[in-house]
């Protein structure tokens, strides 16, 4: 994915035609103009409920390690501003699948090496990622089978043509039953899917997530990094929100600038491991 650059950058304009105020009082002042908000992502996708200067998921630190002749680099040209959301994703089979349970699962993959088809977003997204990281930590021989975009692949999940899946948003499915959740990928449970336990009970350490950030060029003066981590902290305070976010699946993060930076440094570390360990190639 090629981040626009060039539209970024412009995202410091406002802040940049106040060269005469002190520190303080441009960070006081800012924006003293609308502020161009980029959404890189499709019309109606989870990035279009949120707040954004620039909407960042697990895509760029993924990138970093999945592609190599970028002519950026993302923690060079980026400021972190904070974390908005956590997304856990949901490992889902057909209901034709016999297992029940994430430990018949593992049994009947084992048992049909190479007949069990994992559906994803495409290679080297995600919802590939973790499903990779899956059978390296359990063993299961399962083929990987790219679509373009979630929803195609998860269609064909309900249909039969490929048997299992870890996806985001499908709280709905599940709940229809065209789908079986079988785990959830985070270490606790979801709020709107109680009963669906953690993955890592049954595989310990196992835990991936979806999550949507905010950041800002990264000469955007610390003031304004700062000022926008409060607004973006006081708008998840909302009850609403928090509750719009809940019945998406979603979880309200927040923190720090810091800590979002690091959860995006410790993101690019763990899946350029399962990257590097399961050759996935971009193409």
């Amino acid at each position: 994915m090629k981040l626009p650059r060039r539209k970024f950058l412009h995202l410091a304009a406002g802040a940049a035609a106040l060269p005469a105020m002190s520190r303080i009082a441009w960070a006081q002042a800012y924006p003293t103009r609308p502020v161009r908000m980029i959404v890189g992502y499709p019309p109606g996708g989870t990035a279009d409920v949120v707040y954004t200067l620039l909407v960042v998921d697990a895509s760029p630190a993924i990138n970093t390690t999945l592609y190599h002749n970028l002519n950026f680099f993302f923690f060079r040209d980026i400021a972190p501003v904070a974390c908005v959301i956590s997304v856990p994703l949901f490992m889902v089979v057909n209901p034709a699948v016999p297992a029940k349970t994430v430990p018949e699962f593992i049994a009947y993959a084992k048992a049909n090496p190479r007949n069990v088809n994992m559906a994803s977003n495409g290679n080297g997204g995600l919802l590939h990622l973790a499903g990779e990281l899956f059978k390296m930590m359990t063993g299961v021989d399962l083929v990987h089978v790219p679509y373009r975009g979630a929803q195609p692949a998860l269609t064909d999940v309900i249909s039969g043509q490929v048997q299992v899946m870890f996806v985001a948003s499908t709280v709905e499915y599940i709940k229809t039953g065209k789908v079986r959740a079988l785990a959830v990928t985070t270490p606790t449970r979801s709020e709107v899917l109680p009963d669906v336990p953690p993955l890592s009970e049954f595989v310990p350490g196992y835990d991936a997530a979806a999550w949507i950030g905010v950041s800002a060029p990264k000469k955007t003066p610390p003031e304004i990094i700062d000022k926008l981590n409060k607004e973006v902290n006081a708008a998840l305070a909302d009850p609403k929100l928090k509750l719009q976010l809940a019945d998406l699946g979603s979880s309200v993060a927040g923190g720090s600038a810091a800590d979002y930076g690091r959860r995006l440094e410790e993101e690019a570390e763990k899946w350029g491991k399962v990257i590097r360990a399961a050759n996935i190639n971009a193409e």
